[in-house]
């Protein structure tokens, strides 16, 4: 496992992202963003909520990267409000409209 617990394929020297379509795909280089597919969240991979979970061994068997923050949003994932508060506020009050 990489930096960040990126799961790597060594094999193909490729990492598996998680495209818009909520299917993996083989990326080149690692994702930017990482989400938890139990919840629908995404974050930064540096995420003090993330790492803590983690840390107590839980999180990674549903761990999941991304390329980029629109396509976190268009895979249906939401902000974290640890580590990207403003875009989870920005989130939230779209949901309280």
């Amino acid at each position: 496992m990489g930096a960040n617990g990126i799961k790597k394929n060594e094999s193909q020297s490729s990492y598996t992202l998680l495209g818009a379509d909520r299917r993996p795909y083989p990326s080149g280089s690692p994702g930017n963003l990482g989400g938890y597919r139990r919840n629908k969240i995404y974050g930064r991979l540096d995420c003090p909520s993330a790492l803590r979970a983690i840390a107590q061994g839980g999180y990674v068997k549903y761990r999941v990267f991304f390329e980029n923050e629109e396509i976190a949003i268009a895979a249906g994932y939401r902000p974290c409000g640890v580590c990207l508060p403003e875009q989870y506020a920005r989130w939230k009050a779209e949901l309280l409209k």
